[in-house]
This record gives structure tokens, C-alpha cells and sequence, in this order.
């Protein structure tokens, strides 16, 4: 099964060489280019791709903008955010409107490969410190916690998982560490997941920070 790859970065130069190395993997095909963020929607919607590379910032509509309108559509692809610097606020907002991870400018090409491969698994968390250094500094600036439907609704154990979670584990990982099987596992992230009304792991763990129920710091 090809997993299918749409890209949109203004710079041409970049865009042609995330082609090069998309396409190169087996299994991974680049089947559009977008130029700015206002362009992503209308070649998603033709194009039905599995994942989204989006530059964070593009002119005429940027990668937070583009990310919002895809989350809109009703199956929408995921979203791999591509950005200069790992601290960069928009990262952040970014996740916040839907996309399931990031991925630095200068990373290698096998490291590009894994995160598309990993973003489209859902099976764990991409850079969970850097993601928790971004919640923490938008922690210190909120006066309160945000409420998140249900939260509180999950079980002890779901609590467990969502923790570590947050630290980047895993199934394999999170099985190891509570001493059941991966199935159990993949049954509790499903439970938080449907619970808390996110789409993958990277927006379970943005609730886990928002809401206080983990603390970034």
C-alpha cells in the first residue's frame, strides 16, 4: 500500500527536494505541490493524499490557516508541519489546529522519512520535550487551565497511558512500562482518544497540557 504525500512550501527549491527523497522511499509517492497555504485545499480535495507536509509559514494564507481548513473537510489528511525552528510559536498553534506533528528544515532525509511514516501510524509523538517546552511557555501565559471534555472521564489507567503519552512512548513502549499487552494498550489511546474527541496522540497530549492534567513544567 503506497501512503500518499501532498507538499506545500512557497520555496521551490524546497519543495522539489522533499519531492526527491519522498519518492525515492518505497512505499511513499508525493502526488501534489501546493505554493502557499490558500492552495493546499483545492489540490487535498482533488488529490485525497494520506498526509500533508505544510511549512508552517507561507504567505497568502499560513500553515496554522491551511492546517484549520483541512481539519474542516470530513476526512481530512494528516498534517506533518515543517518548520525553521523547533520553539517557533506558530509550531504550536499549528498542533493546536489539527496537525499531528513537526518536523525541522534541517533533519536528515531518513529522519524526514520516519516522521512522515510515524505521523501516518499515529503510533507515537514526535519531539514530545519540544512539544513540552511550547505548551509550557503558552501554560505561563494563561491565566487558567482550559476545560477539556472529558477528562475527566477518563479511567485510572486511561490516565496512565495519556502520561506517558505525553513522553513520547510508544505502544510497545507504554506496554512495557504497565506490564500489559500491546492490545490493551491500543485499546486505552482508542478510549482517550474517543473520549477526549482528538484525533491522534499529539492532540490528546495538547489536552493534557491545556486542561493541567499534566503539567508541562
Amino acid at each position: 500500500m503506497t501512503l500518499t504525500v501532498v507538499i506545500a512550501d512557497d520555496e521551490d527549491l524546497i519543495r522539489a527536494g522533499l519531492r526527491i527523497i519522498i519518492d525515492a522511499e518505497p512505499g511513499l509517492s508525493v502526488v501534489g505541490e501546493a505554493a502557499d497555504g490558500a492552495a493546499v485545499l483545492p489540490v487535498v480535495r482533488r488529490e485525497r493524499p494520506d498526509l500533508v507536509l505544510m511549512d508552517v509559514r507561507m504567505p497568502a494564507l499560513d500553515g496554522i490557516q491551511a492546517t484549520e481548513r483541512l481539519m474542516a473537510l470530513d476526512d481530512p489528511p494528516k498534517v506533518l508541519v515543517v518548520t525553521t525552528f523547533e520553539n517557533d510559536d506558530y509550531v504550536y498553534d499549528a498542533l493546536r489546529a489539527g496537525a499531528s506533528g513537526f518536523l525541522l528544515k534541517r533533519a536528515r532525509p531518513d529522519e524526514l522519512v520516519q516522521a512522515v511514516k510515524l505521523v501516518a501510524a499515529g503510533e507515537s509523538l514526535l519531539f514530545p520535550a519540544a512539544i513540552r517546552t511550547l505548551a509550557g511557555r503558552r501554560h505561563e501565559a494563561t491565566v487558567s487551565p482550559a476545560r477539556v471534555p472529558g477528562i475527566d472521564r477518563l479511567t485510572g489507567r486511561e490516565g496512565d497511558v495519556l502520561r506517558l503519552m505525553t513522553r513520547g512512548l510508544s505502544n510497545h513502549e507504554i506496554a512495557a512500562e504497565l506490564v500489559v499487552s500491546q492490545e490493551t494498550v491500543k485499546t486505552h489511546v482508542g478510549n482517550v482518544l474517543a473520549k477526549l474527541g482528538a484525533r491522534d496522540r499529539t492532540q490528546a497530549v495538547i489536552a493534557a497540557y491545556e486542561s493541567g492534567f499534566v503539567s508541562p513544567s
